[in-house]
């Protein structure tokens, strides 16, 4: 039977932590083969998820037993195979399914990229661009058609789960307009027209962004009469006025374009108005290997980086805002909560 390890002496913790790729691909192999999506509620023999998602039965016991030692699977002393909390998240049925995350986390130009990571630090420079030619999401759309899909994927899923808690989290009652800036396909925004029955709100991002908006936000949607989708480059300006504006993680770009935008939203807001900021930090957050690895990817792919809350802080105030509280939303998310100054 395998199980996950307790921890092991220095010498072997190191010796796994090298192998981490290792770990990273045996997940990679499991959702792409729809191993959880096979195993049931009860604990099955390997052969018959073998047989569910047509693999040789040997190499996917080893694939499984590699797994369990990280509480991904249990093996049970008769060789069946059972779910834990961690492997129900690989499901694509999961409410809280993490398996298009996991994909995005592996697909192949990490593989290309993770390599050149002590070049990344000793120039401070993406090197997505020196391997294909191209800036990130242009490479992405335009030569790695399957990577784009996986990616647009989870962004989905990763809007919605989060969504959920920022709508939850914040206290707009008093408010009567709110707008979400960058923000992706609106769950944000639509989230809280939920909560807030007579809000008005307003999805700000990219044309090729919005054109996906939340159905429920357009015509003829439930939420249209009280929803505005615009599209525009927040970096550019922000032609939307509301009482509130919510702006979640989409401030990790260079400093000069996470400046703009701050100055952009303080310019349509004026004096006084909430402005409210959410993102992942590396720092004062019970999610440190997992923000301090997408920390390191952002400055592989786009030579961007995640916040510690002093260099968040310092941003915002450079920008003119007051901050007034920093809450934890989740796990992974922290809230300032600001306002214009003047």
């Amino acid at each position: 039977m395998t199980t996950a390890q307790s921890a092991p002496p220095p010498s072997m913790r190191l010796r796994e932590l090298a192998f981490g790729a290792a770990c990273a691909a045996a997940l990679r192999a499991a959702a792409r083969l729809g191993v959880a999506d096979a195993l049931g509620d009860a604990p099955m023999p390997v052969e018959d998820i073998a047989a569910a998602v047509k693999t040789e039965a040997r190499p996917l016991r080893r694939l499984m037993r590699a797994l369990s030692c990280y509480g991904v699977f249990t093996e049970r002393p008769d060789g069946t195979f059972e779910h834990t909390d961690v492997s129900r998240l690989l499901r694509e049925d999961d409410p809280n399914s993490l398996r298009a995350i996991t994909l995005w986390c592996t697909e192949p130009w990490t593989w290309d990229a993770w390599p050149l990571l002590d070049e990344a630090v000793r120039t401070g420079d993406n090197v997505v661009e020196g391997l294909y030619g191209k800036e990130f999401f242009p490479y992405l759309n335009e030569d790695a058609p399957e990577s784009a899909d996986v990616f647009n994927r989870a962004m989905t899923t990763s809007s919605v789960q989060s969504a959920r808690d920022v709508a939850e989290f914040l206290d707009l009652s008093g408010s009567a307009s709110v707008a979400d800036i960058g923000g992706g396909q609106g769950h944000v925004v639509a989230s809280l027209l939920d909560k807030y029955p007579t809000m008005h709100g307003t999805l700000l991002d990219l044309h090729r962004v919005v054109e996906n908006a939340v159905p429920r936000l357009l015509p003829g949607g439930d939420l249209a009469d009280r929803a505005r989708v615009v599209p525009g480059d927040v970096r550019t300006a922000v032609p939307v006025k509301a009482d509130v504006y919510v702006i979640k993680n989409i401030l990790e770009w260079d400093d000069e374009s996470t400046a703009r935008t701050l100055r952009n939203v303080s310019e349509a807001g004026g004096p006084g108005t909430r402005v409210v900021v959410i993102e992942n930090l590396v720092d004062d957050t019970p999610s440190m290997r997992f923000s301090t690895a997408m920390d390191l990817l952002l400055l592989l792919n786009v030579g961007g980086a995640k916040h510690t809350t002093r260099s968040m802080v310092d941003r915002l105030t450079e920008a003119g805002l007051v901050i007034d509280d920093i809450s934890p939303v989740n796990p992974y998310l922290h809230a300032f909560d600001c306002r214009v100054s003047g």
